[in-house]
């Protein structure tokens, strides 16, 4: 299925059922009977599900099955769900310098406040934000747009000037996206 961990916490009982039915759903299993050996599992796998029989505060990804007898395909399922909301909330979710840009909602996000964003904004932002060096113009032109012959510089340009104008009335950051000589680049 994938390679999620699932800690089975302070739940001996699923834990065992779930380590006779191992071979078939190719989940690494562990069984963790206190917090403090919890606080170490979690810290060493980025993909993890803690299942338990109730909600433990300060830890995240956590699925509560409470309610036994469930036939284990519900539980399973339960599971898969989990899993997915977990990545799904993982992925849209990227880093840019001191903001975070949330790509569901497409927001750029600091401290409490949020923008949103146009899709072309974002593509932009995440493109400069992958590379190290600055981007030119046809780059982006290329990569961002596709490159179209009837695409003239100035698309790009206007773009990246009205987010630069954006982000500063969002947030009076100038230095978000610069300008160089050679390109754009995430400051």
């Amino acid at each position: 299925m994938n390679n999620t961990k699932l800690i089975f916490y302070d739940y001996i009982e699923l834990y065992e059922i779930f380590s006779e039915l191992k071979q078939f759903l190719k989940f690494e299993l562990s069984n963790i009977q206190n917090k403090e050996n919890l606080n170490i599992e979690v810290k060493k796998f980025d993909n993890y599900l803690i299942i338990s029989k109730k909600i433990h505060p300060n830890f995240d990804n956590q699925l509560v099955i409470n309610l036994l007898p469930l036939p284990i395909i519900k539980i399973i399922d339960k599971i898969n769900i989990a899993i997915l909301k977990n990545n799904f909330s993982k992925k849209s979710k990227i880093s840019v310098g001191k903001y975070s840009i949330n790509l569901n909602s497409k927001e750029i996000i600091f401290e409490n406040k949020s923008l949103k964003l146009t899709e072309k904004e974002i593509k932009i932002i995440i493109y400069l934000n992958e590379k190290s060096e600055p981007i030119t113009i046809n780059e982006l032109q290329r990569e961002i747009w596709g490159y179209s012959v009837e695409l003239e510089t100035h698309t790009v340009e206007t773009h990246v000037h009205r987010l630069k104008k954006k982000i500063f009335d969002f947030n009076k950051d100038k230095n978000f996206i610069l300008s160089t000589k050679n390109g754009y680049k995430i400051g």
